[in-house]
């Protein structure tokens, strides 16, 4: 079966009703030469916790790759002397990250309904996924595959026309919870999708011919953590044995090169890989839905957001995979 990871372009935005602020916060650019440049970052990491954006985790930082971290107010003034006296070249990307976060969001009045050109919260998407199969029952259906940490449902909706012996594509979005602009591409592709059957050739001959697996949101726990109390949160919801700290990285959660490159064991880093495989109901209730399905579904698209990347087997790895020239 083919699998991919897509990562799409970069998206901040930010709710009104959030908690947590990020005046102050900053976002460096940093290139480093070698590998001493790379123990340099590593070094403020151990020191200052830091939020990498690119790559996710510090374990993946290497000479002469671009590492985009995010840096707490009152931490900034170090980092950027740590740099100077290091002779280290950076770049700040965002002075103040909560100015462009509410910089995402225009002066207009917010559409009270869901809208395929602004974000939008659970609550509204999940009433879209039953007002989009309603609307569309020839092409879209809508069900239930699972359930979060905290009980609200995994919508799976299935996009295609009836056929017998047709194979899939899957495809989903969300999995990081910060990441607003992956949930938003997946509700724009249905749209895209059911607007333009039976007059574009090619939506018309890959509807007929296939179905689209979409779900809209992985982790939902967290997108509607990320609406309400802390806009750069990016694991899920659930509570850890023997740790006070919360959520479980759903993209470090499979058995999969488990716990591997770029993941963390410890609960309290941003890509902790869980206590287990698949510990996690959400993923789980993924991967149960893939292994039902395996013998239909042909390709994996899941959609992330900001290093602006084409990842096809393995993420956990360097190695190619066994069909690397098909892919």
């Amino acid at each position: 079966m083919w699998a991919f990871l897509v990562l799409v372009g970069a998206a901040v935005a930010s709710a009104h009703l959030q908690d947590q602020t990020f005046d102050g916060h900053k976002v460096f650019r940093v290139i480093p030469q070698d590998d001493e440049q790379v123990e340099i970052i590593r070094s403020l990491d151990s020191k200052m916790k830091l939020d990498f954006w690119q790559p996710d985790s510090v374990k993946m930082v290497k000479p002469k790759r671009q590492v985009d971290f995010r840096v707490e107010a009152d931490k900034t003034l170090e980092v950027e002397h740590l740099l100077k006296e290091n002779k280290m070249d950076y770049k700040v990307l965002i002075d103040n990250l909560q100015t462009a976060l509410h910089a995402q969001f225009d002066s207009k009045v917010r559409a009270t309904g869901h809208s395929y050109e602004k974000y939008n919260t659970w609550d509204t998407i999940a009433a879209w996924t039953a007002n989009i199969a309603a609307e569309n029952p020839t092409l879209v259906s809508r069900r239930v595959i699972g359930e979060t940490y905290e009980g609200r449902p995994l919508y799976l909706l299935k996009l295609g026309k009836s056929g017998t012996n047709k194979k899939a594509i899957f495809m989903d979005c969300g999995f990081h919870a910060r990441e607003w602009i992956s949930p938003a591409f997946c509700q724009w592709f249905v749209k895209e999708a059911v607007e333009t059957y039976g007059t574009d050739s090619t939506m018309t001959k890959l509807l007929n011919s296939l179905d689209f697996y979409v779900l809209p949101v992985v982790n939902i726990d967290g997108y509607v953590y990320s609406w309400t109390k802390d806009r750069m949160w990016r694991k899920t919801r659930s509570k850890n044995t023997g740790s006070t700290c919360i959520g479980t990285d759903l993209n470090r959660n499979f058995n999969a090169g488990w716990c591997e490159m770029g993941a963390s064991d410890r609960p309290c880093a941003s890509t902790y890989c869980g206590s287990a495989p698949e510990s996690e109901k959400e993923s789980k209730a993924l991967a149960d839905f893939i292994r039902e399905n395996l013998s239909t579904i042909k390709a994996y698209l899941t959609m992330h957001s900001y290093s602006q990347l084409l990842v096809f087997p393995y993420s956990y790895t360097y190695n190619l995979a066994k069909d690397y020239n098909e892919l």
